[in-house]
Formats: structure tokens, C-alpha cells, sequence
């Protein structure tokens, strides 16, 4: 029975590991152990002209060994967005709790990372959220990053919303 479990939780690592995702940009290790932090970039679709990168940890196969947990890598992230050139706003969510715009599975089922992106109206500013959902506990890990629209060159393919500066 030990050894069926086993086999099943070899083949399910060696099938996340495979998978690799053509937006990383960087791998960072950070133990004996290859445990590394991963760097992927991540253009906003519906911002062009934005660019965020996020960091994540990435266990390696023998710390999830040592730790038991195999299916599963921690919450931990940190994003930072920048303006790379002129700025185009298409259809965005104007709501206050803004909309996704980029999710990773961290764990077999039940945990991913998110990236959510909300307009600040009276700062003239798009924040971007990375955090984990989980199914249960959820995950108080997140990071910040705030792109600011003033002083760029920015076109609003919907017209600029009231209170935005004009460029």
C-alpha cells in the first residue's frame, strides 16, 4: 500500500514540475535543498503598458519529503508593477473589489495564487493585489503594488472616469 502511495504522489510531483509556465523570467535558489523562488512576469490583459512581476516559493521535491506536505507550496508572494511605456485602460472593473487578472495553482486542489487589480478614483491609481485564496483558513499573505496613472501618458479606450486626470 506504501509503496502505491508512493509511486501516485511521485507522479503527481513529476507532473507539476513539468509543468512551466513561459512567463518566468527568473529562478532564484535559496537552500541546499533546491527549494527556489520563482519570478514570473505578468502583463495585465486589459492594461497594456503595465507589467507586474511576482515572486513565489517553490518547494523542491526533497523538502516536500522532509515536511510531508507533497501537494502543496506556501502562500508567500510579492508583486511589484510598473508603467513600461504609454498606458491603454480597456474595459476594467471600476468596482471597489476590482477583478482578477492572474491565477496559479499552489497545491493539488485547494490553494492558488491571484493577482487582483483595483482603480484607486480619487489617487488616479491601479493596485494590484497578489494573495493566496485557499479553501479553508484562507491566507492573511499578500503583497502591494500601486501603479500610478499621473504624469503618464494613458488613453482610455472607454473615456477616463470622472475624477482621473486628464492627459
Amino acid at each position: 500500500m506504501l509503496p502505491l502511495r508512493l509511486a501516485a504522489a511521485a507522479t503527481a510531483l513529476l507532473a507539476l514540475a513539468a509543468c512551466s509556465d513561459p512567463n518566468q523570467v527568473g529562478s532564484v535558489g535559496v537552500d541546499w535543498t533546491g527549494n527556489d523562488i520563482a519570478i514570473e512576469a505578468v502583463a495585465d490583459p486589459e492594461v497594456k503598458g503595465v507589467v507586474c512581476h511576482v515572486a513565489y516559493f517553490n518547494r523542491s521535491l526533497i523538502d516536500r519529503l522532509q515536511q510531508g506536505n507533497w501537494f502543496e507550496d506556501p502562500s508567500y508572494s510579492a508583486i511589484d508593477c510598473a508603467a513600461s511605456g504609454p498606458v491603454t485602460v480597456g474595459d476594467i472593473n471600476m468596482s471597489q473589489g476590482g477583478e482578477e487578472i492572474f491565477k496559479q495553482s499552489r497545491s493539488l486542489i485547494f490553494k492558488s495564487l491571484r493577482v487582483s487589480r483595483i482603480y484607486d478614483r480619487d489617487n488616479n491609481a491601479l493596485i494590484y493585489l497578489a494573495h493566496a485564496r485557499e479553501l479553508q483558513l484562507g491566507s492573511g499573505k499578500m503583497s502591494l503594488s500601486v501603479v500610478t496613472l499621473n504624469g503618464v501618458d494613458v488613453t482610455w479606450t472607454r473615456g477616463a472616469p470622472a475624477g482621473a486626470a486628464s492627459q
